[in-house]
């Protein structure tokens, strides 16, 4: 009887310890999540953001997410009002990336990335150098030889000044032989912008993340002259710079960020979202369909590659006479 018994309580608590992991899971999802994009709609960190919206609700792990955008100063506006409003908060992240490295430089911008908690690198992509299809310019080589000719009179719509695009607008020149601070670069608020400016001929050509212009190349609608890739990329149509004479080559990434003074408990379960979400089918799904690069990395990794990465765009932007 008293072995029946214990049996008994044994099985009583066994069954509350399940019951209780099982409450615990359940509570991981986060509930009420508010996702910053530093950009306008329609860029890269816009369009990373509401991937994660969709895999992060699909898979179970947040709800009710929404998705901020506060465009400006190439992403140091909307890092300064994520820094300010959502200091010590777990229930919000921002989207941000290579560009606003070199943004937070050539802006002097007060609020840097050493003012918000590194989470993870998620992905990345190259980018594109394009003209509409109606543009007397037909390949990199014509580009080329206008922009020597007369440095002013090529025109670079791109990102923010001091972003990916900026950078490569003058990598560009310098490995064209052409001094980079000539280079006539016209900074947009986000992608979308960048884009109208393109279509509208406002500018000479366009710079981007491939994935910004590809549906408009695909339409037949832009013809995009050449890939900042070391190589070829399978499943895109393009020629690299440097297959074309021009020795650059230019990765973007795209990353996570929780806010400043945040709990360690709040930081693990944002982490641990992260994880589960880049681990997903789904997710992986989505980064071959849109041709973008797996570079995840979870925040140790990230915190330390991006040190490094600072170091490297401020030397890349000196030598490229962009900072004294």
């Amino acid at each position: 009887m008293q072995a029946t018994t214990i049996r008994t309580v044994r099985s009583i608590v066994t069954a509350m310890a399940l019951s209780a992991l099982t409450i615990g899971a359940a509570s991981a999802e986060i509930r009420g999540l508010d996702i910053v994009v530093p950009a306008a709609p329609g860029g890269g960190w816009d369009q990373t953001a509401r991937v994660m919206q969709e895999v992060l609700r699909e898979e179970k792990l947040a709800s009710r997410i929404q998705i901020n955008n506060i465009p400006g100063a190439g992403g140091t506006i909307g890092l300064a009002q994520f820094v300010t409003a959502k200091k010590g908060r777990g229930d919000a992240l921002m989207t941000t990336g290579y560009v606003m490295v070199g943004s937070i430089i050539l802006n002097k911008s007060p609020v840097t990335l050493d003012d918000v908690t590194p989470l993870a690198r998620l992905a990345g992509e190259y980018e594109a150098l394009v003209v509409p299809t109606d543009s007397e310019l037909k390949s990199l080589d014509d580009v080329i030889k206008k922009l020597r000719a007369d440095p002013g009179s090529v025109s670079w719509g791109g990102g923010s000044s001091g972003g990916s695009d900026h950078i490569l607008a003058g990598m560009i020149a310098k490995a064209a032989g052409v001094d980079p601070t000539k280079v006539n670069y016209i900074a947009h608020a986000g992608g979308g912008e960048a884009l109208s400016s393109v279509f509208g001929g406002h500018v000479t050509v366009g710079l981007s993340g491939w994935q910004e212009f590809a549906p408009q190349v695909k339409a037949g609608k832009l013809r995009v002259l050449a890939l900042s890739a070391p190589e070829r990329v399978a499943g895109i149509d393009a020629p690299t710079f440097k297959e074309q004479g021009i020795d650059v080559d230019l990765l973007i990434w795209r990353a996570v960020m929780a806010p400043p003074g945040i709990s360690e408990k709040d930081l693990n379960t944002l982490s641990d979202a992260i994880d589960k979400m880049v681990k997903s089918d789904k997710w992986k799904k989505i980064l071959a369909e849109r041709g973008w690069l797996d570079l995840y990395q979870p925040r140790a990794e990230f915190t330390e590659y991006l040190a490094k990465d600072k170091v490297e765009v401020t030397a890349t932007l000196s030598a490229l006479g962009m900072v004294k």
